[in-house]
């Protein structure tokens, strides 16, 4: 983890159903990335699901929406864009983080953003979660939103 990270107990949400959605592109750094998802939900109590895989970033924010309409109570998105030498790069990274939030807030339901935009692979694998990388973005995705599942039954519930 990034020593500037803030430290966030994972809340314990047993009963909870929490999608983990990843891309196939990049495929081992992707599963680093579930492996760190999984181990987050884990720590939360939440009974582990198999992850939903789609063939690239850009499908990710569709199949979130699809899990969430499904009854997942949040999910985690996980995949890699690799900058290559055409503007490609830029126009996916823009509409998956749109896609990403649109679906979160039309649907009122949090989502992880655990894709990683980097330049290259060594950057990827660095925030991969896989052993002596600097940081778990699969991990931390999902903390994220199970952190804002916590947030949003809490207000639920004082506000009630």
């Amino acid at each position: 983890m990034s020593d500037s990270a803030p430290k966030v107990e994972v809340p314990s949400l047993a009963g909870a159903k929490v999608a983990i959605i990843s891309a196939r592109w990049h495929q081992e750094i992707c599963d680093a990335l579930i492996a760190g998802a999984k181990r987050a939900l884990r720590e939360a109590g939440i009974a582990e699901t198999e992850p939903i895989y789609v063939l690239g970033s850009f499908e990710l924010p569709l199949a979130a929406q699809f899990a969430l309409n499904a009854g997942a109570d949040a999910a985690a998105v996980l995949g890699v864009v690799l900058r290559g030498e055409t503007p490609h790069f830029d126009y996916i990274c823009q509409a998956v983080t749109d896609g990403v939030m649109q679906v979160s807030t039309k649907l009122d339901k949090p989502i992880g953003f655990g894709v990683l935009t980097v330049d290259t692979v060594e950057q990827a694998v660095a925030r991969s979660g896989v052993a002596g990388s600097r940081e778990d973005k699969g991990y931390d995705s999902t903390v994220a939103a199970l952190d804002l599942l916590r947030v949003k039954r809490e207000l639920g519930d004082r506000f009630r």
